[in-house]
C-alpha cells in the first residue's frame, strides 16, 4: 500500500475540534467559527448571516455543523443562503469537519459554518 501525504491547495483543513473549540491550520479558534477559503472569522450563529453574504464566489457548497448532534436549520437561515444558489448541508460538527476535509483535499469549493461541541 503507498500513503500520500494529504495536501490542501484551496483553503484551510480541521486538524481538531473538542469542547467548545476547534483546531483549523494548526491554530486553535474557541467558539463557531466559519471557514472560507479566504480564511477564518467569528461566527455568530443562524441569526449572524452577514459574514456568509457574498461567499458564492469562494464557494458551492456550505457544510454546517449544527454541534454534537445534527439539528434542522432555521428556515430564515436556510432560505438566505438558498436564495444566493449556495447549497447548505446540515451535519453534526463533526461529520461536517471530516466531509469539508475530504472535498477540500480533492480541490473541492466547500465551506464550514461550525457550532462548537
Amino acid at each position: 500500500m503507498r500513503l500520500n501525504e494529504v495536501v490542501y491547495n484551496a483553503g484551510l483543513p480541521v486538524d481538531g475540534y473538542g469542547e467548545g473549540f476547534f483546531r483549523i491550520g494548526g491554530v486553535v479558534h474557541n467558539g463557531a467559527v466559519i471557514v472560507l477559503p479566504s480564511g477564518v472569522k467569528p461566527w455568530g450563529g443562524y441569526t449572524d448571516v452577514t459574514p456568509l453574504a457574498d461567499i458564492t464566489r469562494e464557494i458551492d457548497v456550505l457544510f454546517v455543523g449544527t454541534g454534537r448532534e445534527i439539528s434542522h436549520l432555521p428556515a430564515s437561515f436556510r432560505e438566505t443562503l438558498e436564495a444566493s444558489g449556495l447549497g447548505v448541508e446540515p451535519m453534526a460538527s463533526p461529520a461536517a469537519c471530516r466531509t469539508y476535509n475530504v472535498l477540500l483535499s480533492e480541490g473541492r469549493r466547500v465551506g464550514l459554518a461550525l457550532l462548537p461541541v
